[in-house]
């Protein structure tokens, strides 16, 4: 047995390393997996999607706020990973009763980066954990530099969400040099009316793939709103942490290189 601090404080004891492993935040799933957890991973939730050809074989709990206990049960994990953001306290209060669940808290860079160490730790795979951020920290030390544009990300339609302060797509907007007008609302992803982003003077308008899928028929709404501002589909998995800020790097490399 293990005795681990998680990222909320809390104190979790489970058997080390750990055999059977359910993760119900996507980013971390696919994380398990780069660090060669496939055979350790029985249980995701519906939104664990990558990597596409491992996660099929995997039992699907749920979804990321509405898991099935039952399906749980049948598992019956010696380690739970859940995320702040993407799971519930009262999710996380209900596992706890029976299994030790662990929570990560992301909100930042380098907060994925303490997330990839610590599940390097908590699985025995630290040097894969390491290998990893190290890619991880040389891609990113090439990102393209916007010098101080202006931008709204946005996850939602009707009502209008954006990202604001205290998130992970934030802080990798920053490392590009972008300003988000947003930061300065309250919570982290906060509505927005049309005259809010009339008045945030935005050099560009970005409409994320997920949670709401924006396409390109989405643009021709925001070109009635800012005649002014060009608006741009972003895919949305670019800003996930974990194993895919290796592929966003050269995404926004490529993407973001005519608004040099």
């Amino acid at each position: 047995m293990k005795s681990v601090v998680d990222h909320l404080g809390r104190q979790i004891t489970y058997e080390y390393p750990p055999k059977r492993i359910v993760s119900l935040c996507p980013a971390i799933t696919e994380t398990l997996f780069h660090l060669q957890l496939q055979e350790e991973v029985v249980g995701r939730t519906r939104f664990c999607i990558h990597p596409h050809d491992k996660v099929e074989t995997v039992l699907n709990v749920g979804g990321t706020k509405d898991i099935q206990l039952d399906r749980i049960q049948q598992l019956q994990p010696d380690l739970i990973i859940a995320e702040k953001e993407e799971n519930t306290k009262e999710m996380v209060a209900a596992l706890e009763v029976d299994y030790p669940v662990y929570v990560f808290e992301i909100q930042t860079i380098q907060d994925a980066a303490r997330m990839i160490h610590d599940l390097g730790e908590l699985t025995d795979r630290t040097l894969l954990a390491t290998e990893l951020n190290v890619r991880i920290d040389e891609a990113f030390s090439r990102l393209p530099n916007m010098n101080g544009q202006r931008v709204a990300y946005v996850i939602w339609q009707h009502p209008f969400m954006v990202v604001g302060q205290d998130t992970y797509i934030q802080t990798v907007l920053e490392s590009m040099g972008f300003i988000n007008p947003f930061t300065s609302f309250a919570g982290r992803y906060p509505e927005v009316t049309a005259t809010d982003l009339q008045a945030a003077k935005l050099d560009y308008v970005f409409l994320a793939t997920e949670p709401f899928p924006f396409r390109e028929q989405h643009q021709v709404e925001f070109a009635r709103l800012l005649p002014d501002t060009p608006s741009f589909i972003v895919d949305g998995e670019m800003f996930w942490y974990g194993p895919k800020m290796l592929e966003a790097a050269a995404y926004f490399r490529k993407t973001f290189h005519d608004f040099m």
